[in-house]
Parts: C-alpha cells; sequence; structure tokens
C-alpha cells in the first residue's frame, strides 16, 4: 500500500473538515423536528381530537418510515467507500441500488397503512380517533416513498460534501409545510378548511418538493454530473440490491430498538400519573432536540470512514474516528452542562406557567432532565459508535448490541427501579441510562477493537 499524503494523516484538518460537514447535516435534522412541531402546534390549535388522531397516525407512519430509512442510511457507507477508492461506478451503483431497496420496502409498507384503522382498534383505540387517523394516512402514506427517497439523496449529498444543500431544502419544505398547514388545515387564503386532511396534504406537498428539489440538484448540479447517478436508472444490479439490503436492516432494527426503548418508557410513566407523563414528555421533547446533534455527528463518522476506508488508509480512519469522538464529547458535556444549571428555565419554554398543573409539572421534570443531564455522554457515544461502525459496514453486531442493551438491560432495569424502589418515576430514567450505558460501553469496545486489529 502507498503511503497516504501527509495532510491525511494530520489531526486538525480532520476536525475541520467534521464541523464543516455536522453542521449542515445537524442542521437538516433539527429542522425536519421543526415540522412536526409546527404539526402539532397547529392541530393543537384546530382541536383535541384531530391532534390525537394525528399522534396515532404518525406514529405508525414514523415506525415505518424509520425502519425504511435504514436501506437509506447504509447508501452511505457504500458510496463512501467507493467514493474513497475511486470507484464512481460503485457510487452510481450503491445510490441506485438504494432507490431500488427502499421502493421494494414502500411496496412491502403500503399496505399496513391502507388497513390502519382496523390496526389501530385491534389495538384498542378510540374508534373515532381509529377513523380519523385512517382518513389522515390515507393521504400521508403517499409520502412514504418520496421520504425514503429524500433520505437516500441525503446520504449521497452528505457523501459528496453537498450537505449544506440538504439543510437549504430541508428547511424550504419546512417553510412549505408550515404554509400549507395553515391554508388547509384552517381554511385560510380561500382554501378549503379540511382539518386532519391538510395536515397529510402539507406532509405530503412538503415531502414531493424536497425529493424533486434534491433528486434535480443531483442530476443537473455540474459538479455532479460525472456520478450520473440517475444513469440507467432502471437496469438491475441484485448483488448490488442484496449487498445494501443485508447492510440496511440491521440499521433500521437498531433504530427502532432504540425508539420503541423510550416509546415503552412513557407506558411506564403513565402508571404514575398524568403529570409524570405530561414531565416525561417534555424532557422526552428537550433531548430528542438535543439527540440530533449526536446522531447527525454519527451519519458524519460513516461517511468520514467510509472514505477513509475507501483508500484503505488504517491511520486516516484512526485519526478521522479521533476527531468525530472529541467533537461528540465536548457537544456532549456542554449540554449536560446547559441541562445541570438551567433546568427550570429549559422545561418552562414548554409549559404556560399560568395554567394551574404547570407548577406540578415543573417540580416533576426537573430530577428527568439531571438524569438525562448524566446520560447525555453515554447516549453521545453509542450512537457515535454505532455510525463509526457503519463507516466500516459492520451493521449486525451493533443491532444486536442495541437489542441486548436497550431491551436486554435498559427496559428490565427501568422496570424494576421504578416499581420495586423508592427512586419511583425517576427509576424509569435511570433505566434508559444503564441500558443506554452499556450501549455505549459495547458499541464503542466494538470499534476500538476493530480499529487496533485493522480489521477495516
Amino acid at each position: 500500500m502507498s503511503k497516504a499524503p501527509t495532510q491525511r494523516h494530520r489531526f486538525g484538518p480532520h476536525l475541520r473538515a467534521t464541523i464543516l460537514l455536522g453542521l449542515p447535516m445537524v442542521g437538516a435534522l433539527l429542522a425536519q423536528i421543526l415540522m412536526g412541531v409546527t404539526d402539532t402546534i397547529m392541530l393543537g390549535w384546530y382541536g383535541a381530537a384531530p391532534l390525537a388522531a394525528s399522534v396515532l397516525a404518525t406514529q405508525l407512519f414514523l415506525v415505518l418510515m424509520l425502519t425504511g430509512s435504514g436501506f437509506a442510511q447504509a447508501v452511505m457507507p457504500m458510496a463512501a467507500q467507493a467514493l474513497g477508492g475511486g470507484d464512481q461506478k460503485g457510487l452510481r451503483r450503491a445510490v441506485r441500488m438504494g432507490f431500488w431497496v427502499v421502493s421494494a420496502f414502500s411496496i412491502i409498507a403500503l399496505p399496513v397503512m391502507w388497513f390502519a384503522e382496523p390496526i389501530f382498534l385491534a389495538l384498542g383505540q378510540d374508534p373515532v380517533l381509529a377513523g380519523m387517523a385512517d382518513e389522515y394516512l390515507g393521504i400521508a402514506k403517499w409520502a412514504l416513498l418520496p421520504n425514503l427517497f429524500i433520505m437516500v439523496m441525503r446520504s449521497y449529498l452528505g457523501v459528496v460534501n453537498k450537505a449544506h444543500t440538504v439543510l437549504a431544502v430541508t428547511l424550504m419544505a419546512a417553510g412549505l409545510n408550515g404554509v400549507l398547514n395553515y391554508a388547509f388545515i384552517f381554511g385560510n387564503w380561500g382554501a378549503p378548511e379540511m382539518g386532519l386532511r391538510g395536515a397529510a396534504i402539507a406532509t405530503l406537498g412538503s415531502s414531493l418538493l424536497s425529493m424533486t428539489l434534491l433528486m434535480c440538484y443531483g442530476h443537473w448540479h455540474p459538479a455532479l454530473r460525472p456520478h450520473a447517478v440517475f444513469k440507467r436508472f432502471w437496469r438491475s444490479d441484485w448483488a448490488g440490491f442484496f449487498e445494501l439490503a443485508r447492510l440496511g436492516w440491521p440499521i433500521g432494527i437498531s433504530i427502532m430498538a432504540e425508539i420503541a426503548l423510550f416509546s415503552f418508557s412513557a407506558i411506564m410513566m403513565g402508571w404514575f400519573g398524568t403529570i409524570a407523563l405530561a414531565a416525561h414528555g417534555i424532557v422526552i421533547q428537550i433531548t430528542s432536540v438535543a439527540f440530533m446533534i449526536p446522531l447527525g455527528l454519527s451519519q458524519v463518522a460513516t461517511i468520514r470512514l467510509g472514505l477513509a476506508k475507501g483508500r484503505q488508509d488504517c491511520e486516516e480512519i484512526a485519526i478521522a474516528g479521533k476527531a468525530v469522538l472529541l467533537l461528540g464529547i465536548g457537544i456532549a458535556l456542554t449540554l449536560s452542562m446547559l441541562f445541570v444549571l438551567f433546568p427550570a428555565l429549559i422545561i418552562s419554554l414548554f409549559l404556560d406557567m399560568s395554567e394551574p398543573e404547570a407548577a406540578a409539572i415543573l417540580a416533576f421534570a426537573i430530577p428527568l432532565l439531571i438524569v438525562a443531564a448524566a446520560f447525555q455522554l453515554v447516549d453521545t457515544l453509542q450512537v457515535l459508535a454505532a455510525g463509526l461502525l457503519r463507516g466500516l459496514k459492520d451493521t449486525r453486531v451493533p443491532m444486536q448490541i442495541a437489542l441486548f442493551s436497550y431491551w436486554g438491560i435498559g427496559i428490565p432495569m427501568a422496570y424494576l427501579l421504578s416499581q420495586y424502589s423508592s427512586l419511583g418515576a425517576i427509576g424509569i430514567w435511570i433505566g434508559l441510562a444503564i441500558g443506554l450505558s452499556v450501549a455505549s460501553v459495547l458499541g464503542m469496545w466494538r470499534y476500538i477493537w476493530r480499529a487496533r486489529l485493522g480489521l477495516v
């Protein structure tokens, strides 16, 4: 192997490249959350029943979309390694098969949303809300494939260092989502008042806009034309198809394992009453926004290590990994400090303190946010470890680590500490912290072990 240029083995350029790629990728994730917040606020203005029905519907939609997103994220290491190795055909192959795999997943997933109402009824949901949620999904289900195409384009554009375009398009889509919500939910500006169906139209419209803009950019931008990712789009490549599927399904399962961890924690928190559940919901919202930063860095880690692996440069892999970890740890400690120093101020942003129950919710939420501050570091390390390993095309063992840590350790500990100790509701969050700690230790051990043995 020929010696790589010295520039590749300097820490400063790697740290700078990580920051420059991380800023737009984190920004795009935060903009995506903004769309969900906009939907929630406007449907809350419209009425309690439409809001509740949208929660039901979007939970089902998100479960399917995030599972499918594992295949879109698998494009990152495949495309990055191809680009790092100077293999433009391999890059094109990875992106094209990404579109094929998510299309196949959508065909499988769509019938689930087609029969949403009987599913919700079987789960014991209110028949009126189940019918409204089904009505929402009757429109919103057509946004599944566009959203997965968007994720494939995000992976590709991140790899070729065009993540700033993803951020710009996501911000435009968030703006359109807000405008369409305001028009079609309430019947403003001459539009028909459609309530919940109006929110579904906004979701579909903003998704179609993002997909169209990103795909046009990828096809026509002069710097990207040599990649020709849409060239002979119809041509099958079953070896690439199944390689991407093998990489992607463990990522989707890992994502679902963590989502389910926090979803089940809400069920357990509900056993402690309305105040506890409301406080839990606020802290989950706060930590979810904060989590977008390490999640974006995790995607950066996948790309940076994938590029280095494509060049078969072990030293560059090690330096790129250290840059991501150093930045992630610094951000995690900063977030922890903010949560510890200003818990009441942060939580009160989500409350109307004139409401009679607001003070009780605030008092309940503060210790939960303090516990959340304590596990910011381990939560960051576990998601960064997953991203680093994905950059090395290692996805199956990280999935096993996630399932064991979250469901073999985290949920049982949360249940035992909350039900059989004096900790009560706060024991749920301590249990989550234990599960995330195990995931971070095992994930980092796996990454360090592979790096030391040169298994790249």
